[in-house]
Formats: structure tokens, sequence, C-alpha cells
């Protein structure tokens, strides 16, 4: 399950970061600060699951 849940993270902070360009090259400040809502929520996913790891050895 961890290594799931690690690929939606990964996902997660990929969608963000092509919304973001997305939002940067046609100008709208909603879909960049969309990007970095999904980056951010990917990253604390990631630092979860992280912290699961490091618990579990």
């Amino acid at each position: 399950m961890a290594a799931n849940e690690k690929t939606q993270a990964r996902t997660e902070q990929a969608k963000g970061k092509i919304k973001e360009a997305a939002g940067h090259t046609v100008g709208n400040e909603r879909l960049t600060a969309e990007g970095r809502i999904d980056q951010t929520k990917g990253d604390a996913r990631m630092a979860k699951e992280k912290a699961k790891d490091a618990l579990k050895d």
C-alpha cells in the first residue's frame, strides 16, 4: 500500500507542476495557484509516507 501512496504523491506533484506551468503560460493566476496547491499536497503525502518508512526501520 505504501508504494501506491508514494505513486499517488508523485502523480499529484507532477500534476501540480503541469498546472502551474500552464497557468504561467496562459497568464491564469488561479490555475498557477491550483498547481502550487497540488504540489504541496503531493509533498505532504510523500513526507507522510517517508515518515512511516522511517518508523518501520
